[in-house]
Formats: structure tokens, C-alpha cells, sequence
């Protein structure tokens, strides 16, 4: 096969230094190179949608190899605020007129249902990633004011997901912000995303799961039951099934209209910085667009972000990440009512987003046995739960029965 330089786009996958970057047991025992030319599965990207996918492949029965072009779990993974949310980008009210409210109500509750695995997942193997259940406070804002949230938590309600409406004066009392509403809910989470990719990968391995690193693929080809793929040190390696895990460097045959790279830009503030107790128990993001969303670390540091721009090379721009994390530092001040201390760390990264707000997961149009996992808008690693679900369940031969919602826009000409 000829070298290809663009089978996925290649990108920088955060600028400055994310605050999990220090984290300990990051570290992985990866291969210099694969112990053999052919595997059942192989898996192209080692960050938190490789890790889930390796999971849930390392049955007994197939031989899995995970590869990754950087250091294992130090891609997008790294740059992620962890906000674990069963909460799409886009409510299900506003969603059910999209897609229809059948469809749309099983988006939210295949979501609900990941973060509980995702929580199951973390005490089952035992992870040490600072995992904690959250509820998330959903507040009124520009885009979605007082009426569209009551509706939404209506709709929500409606589809046996649990969500109480709070008024100005009940949200004024609880949590002493000024907004014309809010909608409370359960089912979310918060962890380290570096710890937590780099212990499920961990056990994964244990269970006969190959890691190699570094490992560039750059083509691939495909027969009606092999897909062969390319090395830049010129090897080939072939597999019964593909799965590309790589995050925002997607695969070029998946490019689409459907979905766009956008610049985002977070904060960590010290540890220990005095904020109010409700914290400890709330991720909070708001109905705006560009949004806010912020949480409490087990530590006491507050990490927000947001601040969003329709450009995927902005995040790249050193001057630009002082202004956004000075702007994004300033509205959280005025939403808390306090004054936060000098952020510690300050980050920016490119981020996927589709119209819809739900990821795209599932066969490679044009490409047999190749499949695709674009986790893309806020809920990147609930959707690489929900991916590495579906993915499993085709590579064993059953249908997974939501998997026509993620599916990728057929290319039929």
C-alpha cells in the first residue's frame, strides 16, 4: 500500500499544559511494536474511547490490539474537564423537534444509561481516578430562559428522567445565584479523564489486551472480510474489524458537514480555593451560547470553561488563551459572587460538534469492517461508553438497538 499522509487529520490536540498532564499513574507498559501481523480487533486510538473499547472487547475471545501515535491517554483525553453529564448539548425538548421526540427520548436515556456503566465500570475494576457522582445544574441563560426550561424538564420528566425545576427565588435560596431558573438532575459524574482512560486501559491489558506506542497508521485498505492498514515504518497489520478511537484527528472518509472542530478554552484555579459547599455535589453548566460549565475537583480547585469559538485553529493562539481564560474567569466570579484566586492552569483544545449535539458511532460508510467514534460535543466520554457498547455488540453479530440514532449519513450518490 503507498504511504497516505491524511487518513485522519492530524492535529494538535491541546495548547499550554492541561491540568491532569501532572497527574500520577498515567504511566502504561506499551509495546515498541505489535507481537504479531493479524488480530481480531484493532483498535487506533489509546485515550478514553480506545480504553472503553478495549474494555469492552477484552472478552477472552479475540485478540485486541490498541495503537496510538502519541503517548497513550495524552491526545484530547488529556484536555477534557471530565464532566461526566447524561445531559446532551442539546435539550431534549429542542432535540425532539430535530430528530422527533421517539428518537430523541431514547438519546437521553441510552446517555443516562452509559454514565451508570461508566460509574459501574470504575467500581468493578477498582480505579483510583478521583470518580465522583454529581448532579448537574442546568441554569436559565441567553438560549434557553425560564419557559424553555420548564418545558425541558417537562419533556425530561416525560421520558423517566428525573429533573426538578427550580425558580428564581428557590435557585436565589439554595445556591444564591441570580438566574430566572434552573433544572436539577441526577445521573452525572465527575473524575480525572487521564487516570481514569489509563486505568481502564490497565485492566484491559491485563485481560490480554496488546498497547503499542508510539505507532503512526497511515493507510488502509479493505477486503470483504480483512482490513489491512499501513504503518510509517512501513509494516502492514491486518484485523477481522477496524475501530478508529481517534477523537478530533477523524478519519478523512468520515469528514461531513455534519459535524465541525470549534476552539474551546479551560481554567483550573489552585487547590483549596474557597467556594460554596454546594459545589462539592453540583456540576453546573448554563443555556447560553457560547455556554459556561464548571465543577469542583475532590481537591478544592474549580476548573471552568467554555467560551467556544467557530474555528478549529483559535485554541492554538497563546494571546487569544490569556484573553478567553481572563474572560472565562470573570463570568465565573460574577455567577459565584466571589472572587477567584489566579488560575493555575490555563488550556485550550479543539472540540467536535454536531447539529444535533449526539456523536457519530458506527460503520465507516464505503470502508467494510471499519468502524468510526466521533464523541463529539460535551459528553465525549459518555458517548465513548455508548460507542464501545454498539461497536462491541456489531463486531459479536447483534444489532444494538439505538444504534441507527448514531449512526453515520450514508454516502449513496
Amino acid at each position: 500500500m503507498p504511504r497516505s499522509r491524511d487518513i485522519t487529520r492530524q492535529r494538535d490536540l491541546h495548547e499550554s499544559r492541561p491540568l491532569w498532564a501532572g497527574s500520577p499513574r498515567l504511566a502504561l507498559r506499551a509495546r515498541p511494536r505489535p507481537s504479531r501481523a493479524d488480530y481480531d480487533v484493532i483498535i487506533v486510538g489509546a485515550g478514553i474511547s480506545g480504553a472503553l473499547m478495549a474494555h469492552a472487547l477484552a472478552d477472552g475471545t479475540r485478540s485486541v490490539l490498541v495503537v496510538d501515535r502519541r503517548v497513550p491517554v495524552h491526545g484530547s483525553t488529556l484536555a477534557s474537564t471530565a464532566m461526566i453529564q447524561h445531559e446532551i448539548d442539546i435539550p431534549l425538548s429542542r432535540l425532539s423537534g430535530m430528530i422527533g421526540a421517539p428518537k430523541a427520548r431514547r438519546a437521553w436515556q441510552r446517555s443516562a444509561r452509559a454514565v451508570e456503566r461508566l460509574s459501574g465500570i470504575v467500581a468493578d475494576l477498582g480505579l483510583s481516578c478521583s470518580f465522583e457522582r454529581k448532579q448537574t445544574l442546568f441554569l436559565a441563560g441567553e438560549a434557553y430562559g425560564r419557559r424553555a426550561l420548564q418545558a425541558e424538564a417537562e419533556a425530561r420528566r416525560a421520558a423517566g428522567i428525573a429533573a426538578e425545576y427550580i425558580d428564581a427565588a428557590t435557585l436565589a435560596e439554595r445556591f444564591a445565584i441570580t438566574r430566572t431558573g434552573a433544572i436539577l438532575s441526577d445521573i452525572s459524574a465527575a473524575a480525572n479523564p487521564a487516570q481514569m482512560a489509563a486505568g481502564v486501559l490497565r485492566a484491559a491489558m491485563t485481560r490480554g489486551v496488546e498497547l503499542v506506542s508510539p505507532l503512526e497508521i497511515t493507510d488502509l485498505r479493505t477486503t470483504a472480510d480483512r482490513v489491512f492498514l499501513a504503518t510509517a515504518e512501513g509494516r502492514i497489520l491486518s484485523a477481522g474489524h477496524a475501530v478508529f478511537c481517534s477523537g478530533y484527528e477523524f478519519l478523512e472518509a468520515v469528514a461531513d458537514k455534519e459535524h465541525a472542530i470549534v476552539s474551546t478554552w479551560a481554567l483550573a484555579t489552585p487547590p483549596g480555593t474557597a467556594l460554596p459547599d454546594w459545589l462539592k455535589t453540583c456540576i453546573v453548566w448554563e443555556g447560553a451560547d457560547p455556554y459556561l460549565y464548571l465543577r469542583r475537583t475532590r481537591d478544592g480547585r474549580l476548573i471552568v470553561g467554555g467560551e467556544d469559538e467557530d474555528s478549529a485553529e483559535a485554541y492554538a493562539s497563546e494571546k487569544t488563551l490569556r484573553k478567553k481564560a481572563a474572560t472565562i474567569r470573570r463570568k465565573a466570579e460574577t455567577l459565584l459572587g466571589l472572587t477567584l484566586p489566579e488560575p493555575d492552569h490555563v488550556w485550550a483544545a479543539p472540540f467536535g460538534t454536531t447539529r444535533t449535539g449526539l456523536p457519530l458511532i458506527g460503520h465507516v460508510p464505503g470502508l467494510e469492517n471499519v468502524f468510526a467514534v466521533m464523541g463529539f460535543g460535551g459528553n465525549g466520554i459518555t458517548f465513548s461508553q455508548i460507542a464501545a457498547e454498539i461497536v462491541t455488540a456489531d463486531i459479536a453479530g447483534h444489532a444494538d438497538p439505538d444504534a441507527d440514532l448514531f449512526a453515520f449519513p450514508s454516502r449513496q450518490t
